[in-house]
């Protein structure tokens, strides 16, 4: 099996693209702890299950201990929390601005810093970010900046675990096809609207599925051994500049 013997921690695994890479690494023969701010939606997933906040940083620091006292050593950290709202600048509230920090940006350095102690040499971090980063995307200008924020920290962390032999590289979806389209609170007749144009506006002219993320975020976890401090983008051509 492909995972034996590897053990990994996913953050905002319950669902989604966390929940793709989840059960391929079930699947591989991986062990792997998955946290979620709810568990119902990992009933009968073959790994351990903790309900963790990323935006309390109290939930942070027990995961780190969950995790040393579960798994002990580890092979893989994905980091893969969200939350976005499609709000214009013009309409976040302080209340929008702070939980979209606190969860994408503070969630995801602090569970990084927590975690880095545990993973083995040769091992890897992955954060999940977003085309969003590259660039403006109406009504997505918080959401935008927190990501690109996590950018920025995976290039730090590439520099400060390399003599550790660790590699962390981040991944950025583009429109994925999840059911909530990664944005929280929208009206359905919104959400509609908003995958519409990403199929109009993505240069492959479709979604991305969950599992092509897993297939990405999984090769550079294991796959990628010379590639650090790297951003892949799964976007269909979205955030690549293309004239088609």
């Amino acid at each position: 099996m492909r995972y034996q013997g590897k053990k990994a921690v996913v953050t905002g695994g319950t669902h989604g693209m966390g929940r793709a890479v989840v059960d391929k690494l079930v699947e591989g023969g991986a062990e792997v702890l998955l946290t979620g701010r709810t568990t119902e939606k990992a009933e009968g997933v073959k790994a351990h299950v903790i309900a963790s906040d990323a935006a309390n940083l109290d939930d942070v620091v027990r995961l780190g201990r969950e995790v040393r006292e579960r798994l002990g050593d580890i092979d893989l950290l994905f980091v893969n929390v969200g939350y976005a709202t499609l709000h214009e600048a013009h309409e976040v509230t302080e209340d929008d601005y702070d939980r979209t920090f606190d969860v994408n940006t503070k969630g995801a350095f602090f569970t990084a810093q927590q975690l880095a102690p545990l993973i083995r040499e040769g091992g890897s971090i992955v954060f999940t970010t977003s085309i969003a980063q590259t660039g403006g995307a109406k009504g997505m200008s918080v959401y935008s900046g927190a990501k690109a924020a996590v950018r920025s920290f995976g290039r730090s962390f590439a520099a400060e675990l390399a003599p550790r032999n660790i590699r962390v590289n981040v991944v950025s979806p583009g429109f994925i096809d999840t059911p909530s389209m990664g944005v929280t609170g929208v009206p359905q007749e919104v959400l509609d609207a908003f995958k519409q144009e990403g199929d109009e506006i993505t240069p492959l002219k479709r979604h991305g599925t969950m599992d092509e993320v897993a297939d990405a975020v999984l090769f550079l976890a294991f796959d990628a051994t010379f590639t650090t401090g790297a951003d892949l983008a799964v976007d269909g051509g979205l955030g690549q500049g293309l004239s088609v």
